[in-house]
């Protein structure tokens, strides 16, 4: 069910998990003061949540025409990169790590950008729009942001930045899980047509999703929203994000959500794509539907963030003609302008 429009992000993971074990060290008066810590942030959440969408104005050329489709996920950690929280650094030092993460995205040339920490104006990271920074600076014309987790100290979620144009988003929370904040997902819808002007459009949807660190019932419960949230949809998918799972953990929370979604990972029990490297670990997926495929597949080495960025060239499976046709007729009214018998 939707929970609401409210912002995500996860001020528990990598250097903030660092950061209580700090401050707790082995005293139990220690581990209370940061049990205290952890209740505080968490109790600031604010209903309703800020959710910043820009979306381009439909026009004739609204398809999205190129052979394959170009994506990139990335957890900014609401611009630190690797410092041990935002905190404690200057305006100017989270500008130059966000310049650096934009100097990337422009190198990589993405056509769809998902990212997961990612701010709106906060207290704790500079108190400016990340997301409008990235997007600006790397030429990303159509943007949806959900912030999830909201309060007078911060306001950050999930992200996508796009060179293709909106033709639905949606914007989803999951129940809440104290004492760890909000998480959820973005949804952005586009028509690419893979095969040029004279070949059939595929109607599109892409998530950015970001998962519960701390207990794995909790990821659990998630995907398991995901996957109601999804019923009906019909479009072929592309998941990206943070989901701190691998695809071989006991939770098995990847593997399920690809298997209820009819979606594939690239080498999913491969040991050489660690994307969090403090623990050497495969947190950062790609997962596509079974009617598409993965033409390249890469972990950047880029040190932008506690997370390696990963990025994927993607091409749609050869079909017969007239399933295409079939199955992408929403796409052809996109394009004509009928959209009333949807």
């Amino acid at each position: 069910m939707y929970a609401g429009l409210l912002p995500a992000g996860e001020i528990y993971s990598g250097p903030m998990i660092t950061m209580y074990r700090q401050i707790a060290g082995s005293n139990p008066l220690g581990w209370m003061a940061a049990c205290c810590l952890s209740l505080l942030l968490s109790g600031c959440s604010e209903v309703p949540a800020t959710v910043t969408t820009i979306i381009q104005p439909r026009s004739a050329q609204i398809a999205f025409t190129a052979e394959t489709l170009k994506v990139m996920s990335l957890n900014i950690a609401h611009g630190r990169k690797d410092g041990i929280n935002q905190l404690f650094l200057s305006r100017s030092t989270i500008r130059k790590n966000l310049d650096e993460i934009a100097a990337v995205l422009v190198q990589k040339g993405a056509d769809i950008i998902a990212l997961q920490e990612a701010d709106a104006p906060s207290r704790w990271s500079g108190h400016f729009d990340h997301i409008g920074l990235l997007a600006e600076q790397a030429d990303y014309p159509a943007v949806v942001h959900t912030a999830h987790a909201h309060s007078w100290l911060f306001n950050y979620g999930t992200a996508i930045l796009s060179k293709a144009d909106f033709t639905e988003t949606l914007n989803y929370t999951f129940e809440p899980s104290p004492p760890t904040l909000n998480k959820g997902f973005t949804l952005a819808q586009i028509v690419w047509q893979p095969r040029g002007q004279d070949q059939v459009p595929v109607l599109l949807d892409i998530l950015s999703v970001h998962l519960d660190f701390s207990r794995k019932q909790i990821r659990e419960r998630q995907i398991r929203e995901i996957t109601e949230a999804l019923e009906g949809r019909d479009n072929p998918l592309i998941i990206l994000g943070d989901f701190n799972s691998d695809w071989l953990a006991d939770e098995r929370v990847v593997r399920a959500l690809a298997k209820d979604n009819g979606l594939q990972g690239y080498r999913p029990a491969a040991d050489d794509l660690a994307t969090y490297p403090s623990g050497n670990k495969r947190l950062d997926w790609i997962l596509i539907s079974n009617t598409l495929e993965f033409i390249r597949y890469e972990v950047l080495p880029d040190v932008l963030s506690d997370h390696k960025a990963v990025f994927a060239e993607i091409g749609l499976v050869d079909r017969p003609q007239q399933i295409e046709a079939g199955m992408n007729q929403h796409a052809i009214r996109y394009i004509s302008g009928d959209v009333s018998k949807q």
